[in-house]
């Protein structure tokens, strides 16, 4: 059985709640069960100096763990001395996962910054911090096309984030902490709204896992992914 007695194909609750934040041009805090990120988009006038003259934007994300969101309190990594390479990681894969869905040339020489910063973690926090990003950032390009800033929308596709796993033999859709620390393989999936791949992570955290079973784990995201995609737009529509 399941943490909350879910199938095994079964998202956890999810909502998004938009306009979070009253300072950024878009914001959202996406609650997938006990994992909560609060995500804002902030639109900066300027390229990084390798962009400058090229006629292209540029989006980047910064991604952090607030100290009382796990168990026991984290110290911040800024008196630890600088980001660790989980931390950088994630916040890598967080900006290339939404550039793959922006025309950077139609968002024209401006930079759009997205924090994502994780309130309560509980499993899944770079693939709740992905599909929040993304409402975040449509926000703040809905805004911008409010302003009169951008004619047109450089979203080119809608991205989402899930995670997936084999835990006791079993292919299992988003998994929480529990789950994911015992999980026998752990796998981060990012698609898009049209069914195309953006990331894959997966790794076999005890035994080897067959093509089979990665073939349920992608069927799964897929179906989670979908589900992740209304939600998204059910909460933009919202706002």
């Amino acid at each position: 059985m399941r943490p909350n007695s879910r199938s095994l194909d079964q998202l956890r609750d999810i909502t998004i709640e938009t306009g979070v934040s009253p300072y950024a041009e878009g914001s959202c805090i996406i609650k997938c069960g006990n994992t909560h990120v609060l995500c804002t988009a902030s639109v900066d006038p300027g390229v990084p100096r390798w962009l400058k003259g090229k006629g292209k934007g540029w989006v980047t994300a910064e991604y952090g763990m607030l100290p009382r969101s796990t168990h026991t309190r984290m110290r911040r990594e800024a008196a630890r001395g600088g980001q660790g390479g989980r931390t950088m990681e994630i916040q890598r894969l967080i900006g290339r996962s939404l550039r793959a869905g922006v025309d950077l040339k139609a968002l024209g020489e401006r930079q759009i910054i997205l924090d994502c910063d994780v309130v309560q973690a509980d499993g899944g926090t770079r693939t709740a911090a992905i599909t929040g990003a993304w409402v975040a950032l449509k926000l703040a390009i809905n805004y911008l096309m409010e302003e009169g800033v951008l004619e047109n929308d450089p979203i080119t596709d809608q991205i989402a984030a899930v995670s997936c796993g084999i835990v006791d033999d079993t292919c299992r859709l988003d998994l929480e902490y529990l789950e994911d620390s015992a999980a026998q393989t752990d796998a981060n999936f990012v698609l898009s709204s049209t069914g195309g791949i953006i990331e894959i992570q997966a790794s076999a955290e005890d035994t080897p896992f067959a093509t089979d079973e990665f073939t349920e784990l992608m069927r799964l995201a897929g179906k989670g992914v979908d589900e992740l995609c209304a939600a998204q737009l059910a909460a933009i529509e919202s706002r």
